[in-house]
């Protein structure tokens, strides 16, 4: 199944919080209850601007509507819950 964003909207795979600090400290059960603040764009609707399918994006931490299809989970995002591009 596809999904297709419309007007300025993206589609994002939300990136799950690390278990571990890259330090190599574990942390607890309820540090991976934040909700995640960064994901990588599935789809981008025909008027959004400024990131691409691929991109990775910092968005707002409540911002977005969850959506599910099948087994995976999205995040519908618009222009104003999308605060940065990370630069690799």
């Amino acid at each position: 199944m596809n999904i297709r964003p419309l007007g300025e909207r993206i589609v994002v795979k939300a990136q799950k919080q690390e278990e571990k600090t890259e330090g190599g400290i574990y942390l607890p059960d309820t540090a991976g209850k934040e909700k995640p603040q960064q994901g990588e764009v599935i789809a981008v609707g025909p008027d959004f601007k400024g990131v691409k399918k691929g991109d990775t994006v910092i968005f707002a931490k409540y911002g977005g509507t969850e959506v599910k299809l099948g087994k995976e989970e999205y995040l519908v995002l618009g222009e104003d819950d999308v605060l940065a591009v990370l630069e690799k």
